[in-house]
């Protein structure tokens, strides 16, 4: 298997890694990578492979839902590594770290809004969470204002993995009602903001501290059902 280094690590920009295969249709896999896989809501990463003079663009990643390879997606009509070859990778961080902040900033979405999501969707320009509201009415000024009281406290955001085992004792964690939380090797990753903002599984990748998030803003709520709402946020900038 690939050895994510992005897991621990989301601010690395580049690594040095080994081809280790070249599946049906094109795509990479590797040893290690910084490249994050779609999955969580979030898309994957885009950047360039380069192996000696050939530098390979690289429009997407993701894992391969039968074999559980994560794959590195080249765009079409491009001179492929071999098996064997060592490469080094670079991510678009730009596109990365505009992620890594909405990422971190739905964290403070589910903080501001105490209800069930129901569905997700990361993007670099806006992000947004359905949430299962029951009778909860909901005000964008008042969200928006929670977000950036968040965001303004200076929170440090830091993971941790807690056993299979302890994640089914402690049911309460999941915020997401229909998406089981993410499960590598008999462990969950523990996403935690602040002392008490926010605390539960996510295998995404988040910046160190919310005063990196910038200013948010509720753009609009949408009535998704009787119980649903869309709660859609942008930068504030």
């Amino acid at each position: 298997m690939t050895d994510e280094l992005f897991r621990e690590d989301a601010y690395l920009k580049s690594c040095d890694a080994k081809v280790i295969k070249i599946n049906d249709l094109g795509g990479i896999i590797l040893d290690r990578t910084v490249f994050y896989p779609t999955g969580g809501g979030q898309p994957g990463d885009s950047g360039i492979i380069t192996c000696g003079d050939n530098r390979i663009e690289i429009v997407t990643t993701v894992n391969d839902s039968e074999t559980g390879e994560l794959v590195h997606v080249p765009k079409e009509g491009q001179q492929l590594p071999n098996v064997g070859d060592d490469v080094s990778l670079e991510i678009d961080w730009d596109r990365r770290y505009l992620h890594m902040r909405m990422h971190t900033g739905l964290h403070l979405l589910c903080a501001a809004v105490p209800c069930g999501v129901t569905g997700g969707q990361i993007g670099s320009e806006k992000s947004r969470l359905d949430f299962d509201i029951g009778d909860m009415t909901m005000d964008k000024d008042e969200i928006t204002e929670k977000l950036n009281s968040f965001m303004a406290g200076n929170h440090d955001v830091t993971s941790g993995w807690i056993t299979d085992a302890e994640m089914d004792e402690n049911p309460e964690l999941v915020r997401t009602m229909s998406v089981k939380p993410p499960r590598k090797g008999g462990r969950v990753r523990l996403m935690k903001v602040g002392d008490a903002v926010d605390l539960q599984p996510c295998g995404g990748t988040h910046v160190k501290n919310t005063s990196e998030i910038g200013r948010l803003r509720v753009s609009k709520i949408e009535n998704k059902g009787k119980r649903n709402r869309r709660v859609n946020i942008v930068f504030d900038e």
